[in-house]
């Protein structure tokens, strides 16, 4: 099967499938393990349940790809920190899922890492060609691969591309069976013991390869369940801006660390290279205002030039919905 053939079946079948939407008494909000944020302080103290009045069920997902999937079908209501290329991946293949907001900004948090032994960096990425690499196809690491080897000038075509989890990445460039990972959170990390990048966070900045993750629903269960949603992102901005302030974080740490089944050492490390967009923040151009809608367009147009997916929307002016957002912020 290939590449194309993959992720075009994934996204077919995410099409088809429509969540039926009815109010809540309970939901199911999906999330990544070692990927750790204030909302996960919140989780831990009952905050989303008490403030929503309902049971949140919480279960964590190895990808943005997996999370759409489990929307389509119905079995996740929400999605917190779902990668923007796994959500444009869906919604280009017509399933009707909606931004609800910025979840986290991070740059040096997901990228490829190419083994010591090859000793390859910037200035020799061309030798990349025919070696065997380890991507979740439909990510925002997809995405940045894409990105990376076009501006090296590498052929996608020439190498060898398996479609793997980061976990299982992580560990096969540390047995040697793969030349080059790319994946995020604690997968990097213990890839980067083994290899090394090729670009930096900042360098991958200005070259437009912008990294952040949304929260993300479908939209008929939003629609249905607004005050929930309302309520949801409420929480989630309160914890955001609770770590904000640094003399919350001593008690914040240990909680978040344990949630996202981390010692808090790595907890702090990986944490502090994210930020956080205020509500404020999120609101304006440079986010939800208009900016994210571009790039999405220019994210969905990398992957028809990479015969990823077959076509992007138009626009994706639809996509977002800043309604709860902005009721949210005035709560």
């Amino acid at each position: 099967m290939t590449l194309k053939s993959k992720i075009l079946g994934a996204a077919a079948a995410l099409a088809v499938l429509a969540p039926s939407a009815q109010a809540a008494d309970e939901i199911t909000v999906a999330y990544f393990l070692e990927w750790p944020m204030p909302f996960e302080y919140a989780k831990q103290m009952g905050t989303y349940d008490e403030a929503l009045g309902v049971k949140v069920n919480w279960v964590s997902f190895e990808s943005g790809v997996k999370m759409s999937a489990a929307m389509a079908s119905g079995d996740v209501h929400l999605s917190v920190s779902q990668g923007l290329p796994p959500f444009v991946v869906a919604t280009s293949a017509g399933q009707d899922l909606q931004i609800l907001d910025v979840a986290v900004s991070y740059a040096d948090n997901d990228n490829c890492v190419v083994r010591s032994e090859l000793e390859i960096d910037k200035t020799n990425a061309g030798e990349l060609a025919g070696k065997k690499v380890a991507v979740p196809l439909g990510t925002a690491a997809h995405y940045g691969f894409l990105k990376q080897m076009s501006h090296f000038g590498v052929d996608v075509g020439s190498m060898d591309v398996v479609d793997m989890d980061p976990p299982d990445a992580a560990a096969a460039i540390a047995q040697g069976s793969i030349d080059m990972f790319c994946g995020w959170g604690g997968s990097l990390r213990r890839a980067l013991e083994h290899g090394n990048v090729l670009l930096t966070g900042d360098e991958k900045t200005e070259l437009g390869i912008l990294v952040f993750d949304v929260t993300s629903g479908p939209a008929g269960w939003v629609a249905e369940n607004g005050d929930l949603v309302t309520k949801f992102l409420k929480v989630t901005a309160d914890a955001n801006a609770m770590w904000a302030d640094e003399a919350n974080r001593a008690k914040m740490l240990p909680v978040i660390a344990k949630d996202a089944g981390m010692d808090e050492d790595a907890t702090m490390s990986t944490i502090s290279t994210f930020s956080f967009p205020t509500v404020e923040e999120q609101l304006g151009a440079g986010w939800l205002g208009g900016n994210a809608q571009t790039f999405m367009k220019g994210v969905a147009d990398v992957f028809v030039e990479a015969k990823s997916i077959d076509s992007a929307l138009d626009s994706y002016d639809g996509a977002v919905n800043t309604g709860p957002l902005a009721a949210a912020g005035g709560m």
